[in-house]
């Protein structure tokens, strides 16, 4: 479920860049390459993944296939990361001072 909005918010960004790219005097490229989806998720990915229906998945809802539409038109990329590499998790929990260290400085936020 996660996965699939992701893919949805992803989705969105990459049409209104688009759409900026349309009415922008500017040069830009002429195409918006694929959005990256990190997940640390297995087991959703290889379903987003794999296009076969297997009988442990027909609980789940066709809208939930959704991300399997956009993976195989090349919209959207599945990359794995590790649950411990996660840099979102500096805005969404609290973390020992050595991850908060790390994620700022790959986030480029500087100290207060």
């Amino acid at each position: 479920m996660a996965l699939t909005e992701a893919c949805k918010e992803g989705m969105w960004v990459r049409r209104f860049m688009s759409e900026i790219q349309s009415i922008s005097k500017q040069k830009l490229p002429q195409t918006i390459p694929p959005i990256t989806i990190f997940a640390d998720n297995q087991g959703s990915m290889a379903l987003a993944k794999n296009p076969e229906f297997h009988s442990r998945t027909k609980h789940i809802h066709i809208q939930q296939h959704f991300i399997r539409d956009k993976v195989v038109e090349e919209e959207v990329l599945l990359e794995y990361l590790s649950t411990g590499d996660m840099a979102a998790d500096l805005l969404t929990k609290a973390l020992p001072r050595e991850k908060v260290e790390r994620f700022r400085e790959y986030m480029e936020v500087l100290e207060p």
